[in-house]
């Protein structure tokens, strides 16, 4: 492990870097939002250009790596990262506002892309693991630190929305300076979508579902406190309350899953979110209740992701798993487009409930469904299924396929030790 932090090291602290500019800018712009007077409807549609720009990210940054390289995609995209955070402020216009989110999400899943790649070349066989898990703890801390920072300058002016932009120029300078090798980029063959519903219907459509229900969180959350009125403080600590609860929860979910049905853990662990955000629409005017509500549904969401991933696995041989990866993200990323503009509507028709009421929709549908395929066939033997790995929804395909590689790796390790006992 010793090995990987002092190759990665450049690049765990540029990912982190990010991370804070990422997760400041879109809480931000809630807040900033609803000083300007955009209506929820607006927000709504603001959040979601995110998601269109980052799933056309995802499809469109290999080809732009295997054409031009990695150093060069890296410092491209994060310019226009750091530009176009500037030019918020400047024009604050609800249409120019969505314009920059599309070009900001496809920026930044161009930037994962590259940056998972160099991360996943730098990891072996054997730390592949612990990789992904720092990695993952790095995107949490970087999110959760960036809500603190919410509360250092005003709003309305120009500070708040230069710091993110400062930090996204910073990022990328340890890892362009760093000696790591630029990696080899090669392209995975596809699995049809078709063809990936049919291996593993609730894998699919669990993964469409959770797309809705993790954009309507990461999107919509600021713009619901900014709405019930929380000032800065109250919603900068509900904010990170989301991402405390998916780091703390994420590990004894994992663990619980190479030991049980993870049919039945996503039953569980969906319906316990649910109530979460049942919690959240009864007993909102509660700020303790509130955070109560936050810490549940990011607490059981976020782990879901790779609870969903490991149960697919279960189902595909070890040559398919990496082909699946892209199929998987990209329907995440359809429901994940959705997510805030029917959370904006609704919030619309009820008022300020109908975001946790969204979620609670979707969540309770995803346990439903995990129940009804339990009717449908067998669960396979736990000592048979593949291994879980820990995997942030926000990340790009590459960090699903480095999931997908350990998977492989660590059940080669298993066949190893058993035929050598």
């Amino acid at each position: 492990m010793f090995q990987f932090l002092s190759s990665a090291w450049a690049l765990l602290l540029g990912m982190g870097l990010l991370m804070v500019g990422n997760g400041l800018q879109s809480t931000l712009l809630a807040v900033r939002g609803e000083i300007e007077g955009f209506s929820t409807f607006e927000m709504s549609l603001v959040m979601s250009a995110y998601f269109v720009g980052f799933l056309g990210g995802s499809r469109l940054a290999p080809d732009m790596i295997r054409r031009v390289g990695h150093v060069r995609v890296f410092a491209a995209l994060a310019s226009f990262i750091s530009a176009v955070l500037i030019l918020y402020p400047t024009f604050t216009n609800p249409w120019i506002w969505v314009a920059g989110r599309v070009i900001i999400g496809f920026c930044f899943s161009g930037v994962y892309v590259t940056a998972e790649s160099w991360l996943n070349n730098a990891a072996t066989n054997e730390n592949r693991g612990k990789a992904l898990s720092l990695y993952l703890i790095v995107q949490m801390v970087g999110i959760v630190a960036a809500q603190g920072l919410l509360v250092v300058a005003d709003p309305s002016g120009y500070v708040l929305f230069v710091i993110p932009s400062v930090l996204v120029s910073i990022s990328f300078a340890p890892i362009l300076l760093s000696i790591s090798p630029t990696p080899a980029f090669e392209a995975t063959k596809r699995m049809t979508l078709r063809r990936l519903v049919e291996i593993s219907p609730l894998g699919a459509v669990g993964m469409l579902i959770l797309g809705g229900a993790f954009s309507a969180q990461f999107g919509m959350s600021a713009v619901y406190g900014a709405t019930v009125g929380l000032s800065l403080e109250k919603l900068s600590l509900f904010i990170a309350t989301f991402y405390i609860g998916a780091s703390v929860l994420q590990y004894p979910i994992g663990w619980l899953s190479d030991r049980m049905d993870r049919r039945l853990l996503i039953m569980i662990a969906a319906l316990i979110a649910g109530i979460g955000a049942v919690i959240g629409m009864a007993f909102g005017t509660s700020y303790y209740m509130l955070l109560l509500a936050a810490f549940t549904v990011g607490g059981m969401t976020n782990p879901l992701y790779s609870l969903l991933l490991a149960y697919t696995n279960d189902y595909l041989e070890a040559d398919d798993m990496a082909a699946a990866s892209s199929g998987l993200v990209f329907i995440n990323g359809m429901g994940a487009i959705a997510g805030p503009v029917i959370t904006g509507w609704m919030m619309g028709l009820i008022g300020p409930p109908g975001f946790f009421l969204f979620i609670a929709i979707l969540l309770v549908m995803v346990a439903g469904y995990a129940a009804y395929r339990m009717t449908k066939r067998a669960a396979p033997d736990v000592s048979e299924t593949g291994v879980w790995a820990p995997v942030s929804p926000g990340s790009s395909v590459v960090a699903v396929e480095a999931a997908q590689e350990y998977a492989i790796d660590a059940a080669a390790e298993e066949d190893v030790s058993e035929n050598a006992a």
